[in-house]
C-alpha cells in the first residue's frame, strides 16, 4: 500500500533521436506545450513519441505537429482523445520572432528533440537545425565508429 516513488523533477519522457542523425542542431531552445489533462497524465506514465513529430511556425505561434501521446484508458471517458493533435508550444515573442526569421529567410527547420518535466510542467526541447545530405550522414556514422575504436584500443591498453 506503499505510495509509489516520484520521478526525478527533470525526468525525461521521449527523445527524437532520429533528428540527430538527420540535422545539423544549431540552436536549442526550451517550450512550454499546451496541453489537456488526459495528455498531462498519459506523459506521466512516460506515453509519449516524437519520433515523426515535427514543429511550424503559423500565424505568429508555434505549433507541435504529429507528437503521439497514447491516451490512458483509465484517464476519461467523456473526452475523446485524439493522440496525434496539434499542440500549441508557448513560448517568448523574442524567441518566436528569431525562429521565424530563421525558417522563412535562412532555410532553417525547427525539430522537436526532447519531451521532459522541469518543475512539474511538461516542455519541449526545439532544435533550429538544417537538414543532413546522405554524405553528412556517413560521415557522422563513421566518425561515430572511428570513437568506438579508439575507446576499445584504449581498453585494450590499460
Amino acid at each position: 500500500m506503499g505510495k509509489k516513488k516520484p520521478k526525478s523533477p527533470s525526468a525525461t519522457i521521449a527523445q527524437n533521436k532520429k533528428a540527430f542523425h538527420d540535422y545539423f542542431i544549431e540552436e536549442r531552445f526550451e517550450a512550454g506545450i499546451a496541453l489537456e489533462g488526459w495528455e498531462v497524465k498519459s506523459l506521466r506514465e512516460g506515453r509519449a513519441q516524437l519520433k515523426e513529430s515535427y514543429v511550424i511556425v503559423r500565424n505568429g505561434e508555434v505549433f507541435l505537429f504529429g507528437a503521439h501521446i497514447s491516451p490512458l484508458t483509465s484517464a476519461s471517458t467523456h473526452v475523446n482523445p485524439d493522440p496525434t493533435r496539434t499542440r500549441k508550444l508557448l513560448l517568448h515573442n523574442e524567441e518566436i520572432s528569431k525562429l521565424i526569421g530563421a525558417v522563412e529567410r535562412k532555410g532553417y527547420t525547427l525539430v522537436p528533440l526532447s519531451l521532459y518535466w522541469k518543475r512539474g510542467k511538461a516542455k519541449l526541447e526545439i532544435g533550429l537545425a538544417k537538414g543532413k545530405a546522405k554524405a553528412d550522414k556517413r560521415a557522422t556514422i563513421k566518425d561515430r565508429e572511428r570513437a568506438r575504436e579508439a575507446e576499445r584500443a584504449l581498453k585494450h591498453a590499460k
